[in-house]
């Protein structure tokens, strides 16, 4: 597919950062692209590269620490249907360990464009788009839990173990028109395999003297929908490396909650008959089978009806493995959000909240005269008072009123009249001035950009959503549909 036409250029690619992605990949034994910058340097570099794939191989593409949480607990979960152990995680994924590397691997160095069954990208002015062929989801139908955890609600699908561990293992079988890499599709020889990041998502806020406290999330992806790695990195952020010993949450525990995520992408396993999954016939299935549909009558019968689907398996030791039957953008970002409330629920103290929220700050007019001693009652301070308590701590200014040596963008002042302020304090366009009475009363003022009277404004703090008995910290982001509001108890 053609790339449309712009009449703006183009950023300047990365040269380095696609250098870097080549090195990474000859280091995995993938094909590389010809068309990005640093052959010279990788010709030379090549005979170390392949010292250190084969020395890896020797290894037996040995898993990093939150892998080995990761499979280590899906062998235990499913040793009952699995004596041998669960599928294998896939080792040998091309690891996205700097921010930004998901976007450039989702084009082809020489093309603007790249088009799959699951997904468009356009090369923009503005950056990249990502256009997944289905944009619009319900969730009817979507949640399946695997039986032998925590219970599953009766209004999501309860799946049998062994259909579970059949899904899984389909799950790291995509076929090689999914592992494609957007990065080297512009070529004969492709690389192929999966990519992953990791996440380290903020469940518990510092207060105090107490940290900040995360969990661990792996996404692993087949390497044509990278473009959905890129998406849950520009929101959640990089963890970096998994390999490298700085970044094991298992070495930091003073700043992890104990608790492991991984997500997978599969959306090959829609479609997938049942039979072939170990699910039972009709006539063999208990009866919340054959409400949730886990049993089949036709041979082909499709497993949800041949919709997309996301499974979970999950308990009390703290890890929770998704797998994501789509590559629909919302899900991957609600996955993360779900497996935070996963860890905040079995940390305690702490919540997420999926329905957004935030710390306000609801604000009343003061008028445009203002008397701090009329208009509010507030403690008598006079200003002589103040300056001799505070001290060194401020500076006087000639024109009545005194600035923090500390903020000095914090003016304090007794008693204003919205036309008297400082000359030059306020501009319009400008931020509204703030400052600070002599008792810590905090105003600001503001202006209407088509009216040239100003305004003074009193804050009064309130919490939109309100949480009896509890100290409230807030993070708020912005992103998609919604905001991620983590909040804690702190008393």
């Amino acid at each position: 597919m053609s790339a449309p036409a712009y009449e703006h250029p183009f950023r300047k690619r990365d040269e380095e950062l696609d250098r870097y992605i080549n090195l990474k990949l000859a280091a995995m034994g993938q094909p590389v692209s010809r068309s990005a910058s640093g052959s010279d340097f990788l010709e030379l570099a090549r005979p170390l590269l392949r010292n250190y794939f084969q020395k890896d191989r020797q290894l037996g593409n040995w898993l990093c620490a939150s892998d080995s949480r990761i499979q280590e607990f899906l062998d235990g979960y499913l040793s009952d249907v699995c004596p041998q152990g669960a599928a294998r995680l896939p080792a040998n994924t091309f690891v996205l360990d700097r921010e930004g590397m998901a976007r450039v691997l989702s084009l082809p160095v020489t093309s603007d464009s790249f088009s799959s069954p699951y997904l468009d990208s356009y090369r923009l002015p503005q950056g990249v788009l990502h256009n997944p062929r289905n944009d619009k989801r319900t969730t009817q139908g979507l949640f399946h839990i695997a039986e032998g955890g925590f219970p599953v609600p009766a209004d999501k699908a309860a799946v049998p173990k062994r259909a579970f561990a059949a899904l899984w293992s389909a799950a790291l079988r995509p076929g090689d028109d999914l592992l494609t890499l957007p990065f080297t599709a512009d070529q004969d020889d492709m690389a192929r395999c999966f990519v992953s990041l990791l996440l380290r998502p903020l469940v518990c806020p510092a207060a105090g003297r107490d940290p900040e406290k995360t969990m661990e999330v792996r996404f692993i992806a087949p390497g044509s929908l990278v473009s959905n790695l890129d998406f849950v990195e520009s929101i959640f952020g990089n963890g970096g490396d998994p390999y490298l010993p700085e970044n094991d949450a298992g070495l930091d525990v003073s700043h992890w909650t104990g608790h492991t995520g991984c997500v997978v992408l599969a959306p090959h396993l829609v479609g997938m008959p049942k039979k072939a999954l170990g699910l039972p016939h009709s006539s063999e299935a208990t009866e919340r089978q054959q409400r949730d549909g886990m049993c089949w009558t036709d041979e082909s019968e499709p497993y949800n009806g041949g919709r997309p689907f996301k499974v979970v398996c999950r308990d009390g030791r703290g890890v929770m493995v998704t797998v994501i039957a789509d590559n629909y953008f919302g899900y991957c970002k609600k996955e993360v959000k779900t497996q935070i409330s996963f860890s905040a629920n079995l940390y305690g103290s702490c919540e997420e909240e999926h329905a957004g929220g935030a710390l306000a700050f609801a604000t009343y007019v003061l008028g445009q005269d203002f008397f701090a001693d009329r208009t509010v009652s507030l403690k008598s301070a006079p200003f002589a008072d103040a300056v001799n308590l505070l001290g060194d701590l401020i500076e006087l200014r000639p024109d009545g009123h005194a600035v923090d040596k500390r903020y000095p963008n914090i003016p304090r002042v007794l008693s204003v009249r919205t036309e008297d302020l400082p000359a030059g304090l306020l501009h319009v366009g400008e931020p509204p001035l703030g400052f600070s009475g002599p008792t810590g009363s905090q105003h600001h003022q503001t202006c209407n950009a088509c009216w040239p009277a100003r305004k003074l404004l009193g804050p009064c703090e309130w919490c939109a959503r309100p949480l009896s008995n509890l100290k409230v910290a807030c993070e708020v982001k912005r992103f998609g549909g919604g905001k991620y509001l983590s909040y804690c108890n702190y008393s």
